[in-house]
Formats: C-alpha cells, structure tokens, sequence
C-alpha cells in the first residue's frame, strides 16, 4: 500500500515538473510586465475618481486636479499602443498564449490588451478558441463579447458592460452624465446564463460594483437619450 502511494507520488511529481518546463518562462515574464503597464494609469484613475486621491496625484504630476484624468489617460494610451504590437506580434507566432504555454493568472494578460484595444474583432476568435480549450477561463471571452456587442450597437448577452453617457435630462432641462448596465439581449435569463459562463455574481451585484443599481435599459432607450 505504502510502495504504491510512494509510486502514485512519484508520477504527480514527474507530471508536475514536467507542466512547468512546458511554460515559456521567458514569455511568462514579459506578458507579466505588460499586464503591469496595462493596469498601470488605469489604478491611478480609479483612485483619481475620490476628490482627495485626485489632489495628491495631480500634485504628484504637478497638474490641475481638473487634467488629471485626460493627462493619465493620454499616458495610458500610449503603452496600450506599444502593449498591442507586442500581444499581436506574440499572437501571430504562438496563437493565443494560453494557461498551457504561460501558467495563470499571465494567461489572461493578453486578454486585457485586447479587450483594451480597438482591435477586439481581429483577435476575439483566438480569445473564444482559447476559453474552449481551457486555456482562459470563458468569462474573459464572455466579457470581451459582451464589449464587442456593445461597439456595434447590440444587446449585450451577459451584462459585463457599463456605459456612460451625456443627456439632457427632460425634467431638470440639465446636462447629467449617466451610467446604466448597456442592453441586454433577454434579461430575464440574464443570470443564468451568467452562471453557466462560469460568473460568480448576479448582474445586479455585478452593477453595484460601478455604484449602479441595475435596471433594464433598451436600445431604443439608449437611441432616445442621445438624440435629447
């Protein structure tokens, strides 16, 4: 009994080291770095969005707490620029780098440049490719549908997206800036099919991450507030 554990051990411990000379350990550290970058003004504009944070980091970079966050998004622009060359050039050689070739959580570093890109079309079949593989987990592919519905004008099918938008507000005849959770496309099931992707929480728990209140807004509604 104890020689045949011993051997059992043995075998998960060959397996094991065997995964781990498949990573590309040399790969895995770089898209670390462009996760990194990726992250790196965007965690600053989140902090920048308390009146207090948004003082000290304008002081930081010697601006107006006013163009703070046009300064950080024009510096996060241009590493998103230099990030996509780079997740293309790696694409173009390996396919999508992948659980497999990376480990996790580096294998979701190309997912975020993408996502953050304007090139979503061009690469999310080797997103869906990757999350039917298990190489990323299909919430990633779900999120990244979800934003590509979303550029073109269509419901979305899994509620991960958060828009913004100006209207004039027909009570107070006022300019608001207003946030809702994007159309979905059959709300009533909008949660099952969340779970089935694999997202741990509801649209509404979802939404009160962004401080919303989940409410179901329609494409016609959303053609109606722009058009005020």
């Amino acid at each position: 009994m104890k020689k045949a554990l011993l051997i059992t051990l043995i075998l998960f411990s060959i397996l094991e080291i065997k995964a781990q000379q498949r990573i590309n350990t040399v790969l895995k550290q770089e898209l670390d770095s462009i996760y990194v970058l990726d992250q790196k003004y965007r965690y600053l504009l989140s902090l920048s969005n308390d009146s207090k944070r948004a003082d000290s980091i304008a002081k930081i970079y010697k601006i107006s707490k006013e163009d703070l966050q046009s300064h950080l998004w024009s510096k996060q622009e241009k590493i998103d620029s230099t990030n996509l060359i780079r997740i293309e050039e790696i694409i173009k050689q390996y396919g999508y780098p992948g659980k497999t070739l990376v480990g996790a959580p580096t294998n979701e570093a190309a997912f975020f440049v993408v996502q953050h890109s304007p090139k979503i079309s061009q690469y999310i079949s080797f997103v869906k490719q990757a999350a039917k593989e298990g190489e990323l987990p299909f919430t990633k592919y779900a999120t990244m549908l979800d934003r590509l519905l979303m550029e073109e004008e269509k419901e979305q099918l899994y509620g991960t997206q958060v828009y913004g938008m100006r209207y004039t507000n027909p009570q107070t005849e006022k300019e608001e800036w207003k946030m809702f959770v994007w159309p979905i496309k059959n709300p009533e099931v909008v949660n099952d099919k969340r779970k089935q992707a694999g997202f741990e929480q509801t649209v509404e728990e979802n939404a009160r991450k962004f401080n919303l209140e989940y409410k179901v807004v329609t494409l016609e509604e959303v053609k109606k507030m722009r058009n005020k």
